[in-house]
């Protein structure tokens, strides 16, 4: 392995830490998802706009389709996370993880719909053991129970971040990954800014503090450090990295906020990240 190739694997597992590390916020702080998203992006974008005014130029054609569709991503990113952070506000760091670490089936299930790609028996039955394993971490919550929501809630992340990274597709062969991330957190921010006028919320400098660690080092750096590190590892091996999220996430969560997941959410999480890696196994070799 040559040193280009061991740090790229060294950022990418940093990178995923920090992704499991930002689902502690949606606990640490005591505000609506939609504000903590606003301030996750706020930041971020302020801080990649930082990264890209001292980077080699960019190239970018701002015509008003591009603009407007790049737009609509950002709203779906907003979406994505406002659905992670109340899976977790609702549920527990366990469960908004471990049902949004679901994502991958949902694109294996959706890409056929975009691209010209076929369907295979693998892809129904990992659809198939995703649901055996979010029924297994909702049991036995009663209907209507914080379980439950959260599971619903973090499915919503998983299908909404694979839509997401369907679009996305397009875009990567067109222009940096930079460009793309800022354009999308920008417009985040901009969706949600008129909810600061619709609703009262207090917020103090401790909290503000947070958003600025959860935008800057939790998003803007840890996206950073992942695409860089693409440039040495191939994309399946960095896609089985990233199944490592909710095991950092939930290990944070033990050590930091002492949650001790139950042995039905650590049964069906397990399944669903085990049908994952299968099914990543599967497409890499067919």
């Amino acid at each position: 392995m040559s040193d280009g190739q061991h740090r790229a694997l060294i950022e990418i597992h940093v990178a995923v830490l920090l992704f499991g590390f930002a689902g502690l916020f949606g606990k640490w702080l005591t505000l609506p998802a939609w504000c903590i998203v606003l301030g996750r992006t706020g930041f971020a974008t302020l801080a990649l706009l930082t990264v890209w005014r001292f980077s080699p130029p960019q190239r970018f054609q701002a015509n008003l389709k591009t603009v407007a569709q790049l737009g609509l991503l950002g709203v779906l990113l907003a979406v994505h996370w406002m659905a992670f952070f109340k899976a977790i506000q609702v549920a527990s760091v366990a469960v908004g993880l471990l049902a949004f670490a679901t994502f991958p089936v949902f694109i294996t299930g959706l890409e056929p719909l975009w691209f010209d790609e076929k369907r295979r028996r693998i892809d129904y039955l990992s659809a198939v053991m995703v649901v055996v394993g979010l029924g297994i971490m909702i049991y036995p919550s009663s209907w209507g129970g914080r379980v439950l929501a959260g599971v619903l809630w973090g499915a919503l992340a998983g299908l909404s971040f694979a839509i997401l990274s369907i679009l996305n597709r397009k875009w990567v062969r067109q222009y940096s990954p930079l460009i793309i991330a800022l354009f999308q957190n920008g417009f985040a921010t901009l969706a949600l800014l008129p909810m600061v006028l619709l609703t009262e919320v207090r917020i103090d400098a401790g909290q503000i503090g947070l958003l600025a660690v959860l935008g800057v080092l939790c998003t803007a750096l840890a996206h950073t450090l992942f695409i860089r590190g693409l440039k040495f590892v191939r994309a399946q091996l960095a896609s089985v990295i990233a199944t490592l999220e909710p095991v950092y996430g939930i290990a944070f969560a033990y050590f930091l906020l002492h949650e001790i997941p139950s042995t039905h959410t650590m049964a069906g999480g397990s399944l669903i990240l085990l049908t994952t890696l299968l099914a990543m196994g599967q497409r890499a070799s067919a």
